[in-house]
C-alpha cells in the first residue's frame, strides 16, 4: 500500500534494505487515485501523449513519420477468414484501436466507434513476390488524418497458396512499442479460436484507454494548482533545463536545412558477449543500470565528437506504471530529457555517478508531457531541428513479439519506413542466453540523411564501442584521454 520510488531500488538494492524503505513510508504517503473503469463523460479528452501526437499529425496528415508498421510472414495453411475475423476481435477488445480524434472547442477529443469503421480489408490480395515490398511500402507510407478516420489499417497479401503477409499499420496516437506484446498475444488467441469455429475467451480488460486518460488528469492535476504533481514537475524541469543549449553542434556532413525533411536511414552493429558482460559487471559495481552505463558512454562520445561540455539526449519512457495497463494497447510513452555536464578531466566512474543521479531524478519526473515542457522552456520554435534535444538514446526489450498461430510458421518482417525523427538516435537491445548469461548487444543508429552520410554514422558507432571497451577495462579512465580513433 505504499509507493516506492525507483531511486530506492538503487539506493537500497537488497531485500532487507527495501524492507526498511517500505517500513519507513506511511501508507498514505504518495497515495493517488486508483485506476479503475469508470463512467465516461460525454466529452473525453485525449491523454497528454496523444495531444502531442495529434498536433504533429495535423501539421502534416500525409506524413508517415509516426506510423507503426507490423508485418508478419505466414507460411502454411492459413485460414484467411479466421485471421481477419480475429483481427476484428482484437480491435473490438481494445478501444484505442477504434478511436478517432475530432477537434472541438475544448481541444481534441476521443470518440470510440464501431469496428466496422476501421479499415480492415478482409480480402486477401494476390501479389507477385517481385513487387511485394513495394506494395507493403505503399501501405506503410500513407498517412492518416486522425480527426476523420480511425488511424488503423490492415492488409493481407497472398504471395502463394501457403505464403501470406499480414500488414498492420497503426498511428502512434493509438499504440506504442509496448503495445505490440498484448496485441500479438490477443491476435494469437483470437485466431486459434476462430480457426476452430469458436469465439475467443479471454479475461476482461480491467480498464480501457479512455479510463486511463481520465485517471491521468486526476493524478497530475492542474498546472494552476501549485501543489499539483504537474506544477511540481514543471518547476523541476525549468530548473534542470535552465540555460540549456538550443542545439548540439554535431559533426554533420552537410549544413542543416531550414526545414527538417525527416528522411532517415539506419545502420546496425553488435557488441560482443564479453563486452556486454563487462558492462553488466560495471553497472553492478557502480550501483547503476546497464542503461546508465551505455548512456554515460554515449554522452562521452558526443562530448568528444561535438567538443561539448553540456550533452543533452532524449529517451522514451514506457509510462506503464500501473498493473492495469500491462495488457492494454494504447499510447502511454513519454519523452524524457537527460542532461549531462561533462568535463574532459572527469574520470568515467565520476561521470557515471553523475549520470546515475541525473537519470534517476529525470525518471522520477517523467509524467510532465514533453510538449508542455517544450512550451515552458523553449523560447522560440524552429523547423530546423527537434526541440530541446537532437540526439536520442533508448534501450529496447530483447524479446521479439511474434504471435504463435496454430499450424503456421510466423516470422516478423523488418519494415524500415526510412524516417528519422531526430538528427541521430542510438538504440540498444540486450540479448541473453537461455541460462541468463549475456549474449551481446544488438545496436542500431537511425540518422537524418539531410545531415549525415552512412560512413560518418558508422564511424560514430565504432567510437561508441571503442569508448565502451575502454571504460569497462578501466572505469577510472579520464574521459578526455580515451582513444576514440582506430
Amino acid at each position: 500500500g505504499v509507493l516506492v520510488e525507483v531511486r530506492s531500488v538503487f539506493d537500497a538494492p537488497t531485500v532487507a534494505g527495501l524492507a526498511d524503505v517500505v517500513g519507513s513510508i506511511a501508507p498514505e504517503a504518495g497515495s493517488r487515485p486508483v485506476l479503475v473503469s469508470r463512467v465516461r463523460p460525454a466529452w473525453v479528452p485525449v491523454s497528454f501523449a496523444q495531444r502531442r501526437m495529434w498536433f504533429l499529425n495535423q501539421f502534416d496528415t500525409a506524413s508517415p513519420a509516426y506510423n507503426i508498421p507490423v508485418g508478419l510472414r505466414l507460411r502454411g495453411p492459413l485460414d484467411a477468414t479466421a485471421l481477419m475475423t480475429a483481427l476484428a476481435d482484437v480491435v473490438q477488445r481494445h478501444e484505442a484501436l477504434r478511436t478517432m480524434f475530432p477537434d472541438s472547442a475544448d481541444d481534441p477529443q476521443q470518440v470510440v466507434v464501431p469496428v466496422t469503421r476501421v479499415d480492415l480489408n478482409p480480402t486477401a490480395t494476390q501479389v507477385d513476390p517481385s513487387v511485394l515490398l513495394a506494395r507493403l511500402e505503399s501501405v506503410v507510407t500513407r498517412g492518416f488524418d486522425v480527426t476523420v478516420e480511425v488511424p488503423v489499417r490492415a492488409r493481407l497479401f497472398r504471395v502463394a497458396p501457403d505464403d501470406h503477409v499480414l500488414l498492420l499499420v497503426v498511428h502512434h496516437i493509438v499504440a506504442d512499442g509496448a503495445s505490440m506484446a498484448p496485441l500479438a498475444r490477443d491476435l494469437a488467441t483470437a485466431y486459434a479460436a476462430r480457426a476452430a469455429d469458436s469465439e475467443p475467451t479471454w479475461a476482461r480488460l480491467p480498464v480501457q484507454y479512455a479510463d486511463y486518460t481520465l485517471w491521468q488528469r486526476e493524478v497530475v492535476g492542474e498546472e494552476s494548482d501549485s501543489d499539483s504533481e504537474l506544477a511540481r514537475q514543471l518547476r523541476y524541469w525549468r530548473e534542470v533545463l535552465a540555460d540549456a543549449p538550443e542545439a548540439m553542434e554535431l559533426p554533420v556532413d552537410r549544413p542543416r536545412p531550414m526545414v527538417r525533411s525527416l528522411r532517415g536511414a539506419r545502420i546496425e552493429f553488435d557488441v560482443d558477449a564479453e563486452l556486454h558482460a563487462r558492462a553488466g559487471e560495471l553497472s553492478r559495481e557502480q550501483r547503476a543500470s546497464a542503461f546508465m552505463v551505455l548512456h554515460a558512454a554515449w554522452a562521452a562520445v558526443l562530448m568528444r565528437m561535438c567538443d561539448a561540455r553540456d550533452v543533452i539526449v532524449g529517451t522514451p519512457v514506457a509510462g506503464r506504471g500501473e498493473p492495469a495497463l500491462d495488457d492494454l494497447v494504447g499510447m502511454f510513452v513519454n519523452t524524457v530529457v537527460l542532461r549531462t555536464r561533462i568535463e574532459p578531466g572527469m574520470r568515467f566512474d565520476e561521470l557515471l555517478e553523475d549520470v546515475r543521479d541525473n537519470d534517476l531524478a529525470a525518471f522520477a519526473h517523467a509524467d510532465l508531457p514533453f510538449e508542455r515542457l517544450v512550451d515552458a522552456v523553449v523560447s522560440a520554435r524552429t523547423t530546423a531541428h527537434h526541440p530541446l534535444f537532437q540526439v536520442a538514446f533508448e534501450m529496447q526489450r530483447g524479446d521479439t513479439v511474434v504471435p504463435n498461430f496454430p499450424g503456421l510458421s510466423v516470422d516478423a518482417l523488418d519494415l524500415d519506413p526510412g524516417i528519422s525523427k531526430f538528427d541521430l538516435q542510438l538504440s540498444v537491445t540486450e540479448r541473453y542466453m537461455a541460462d541468463g548469461s549475456p549474449a551481446g548487444l544488438s545496436a542500431a543508429c537511425v540518422y537524418s540523411t539531410d545531415l549525415f552520410d552512412e560512413v560518418t554514422v558508422r564511424g560514430l558507432a565504432a567510437r561508441f564501442v571503442r569508448v565502451l571497451e575502454a571504460v569497462c577495462a578501466d572505469p577510472s579512465v579520464v574521459v578526455g584521454d580515451i582513444d576514440i580513433l582506430d
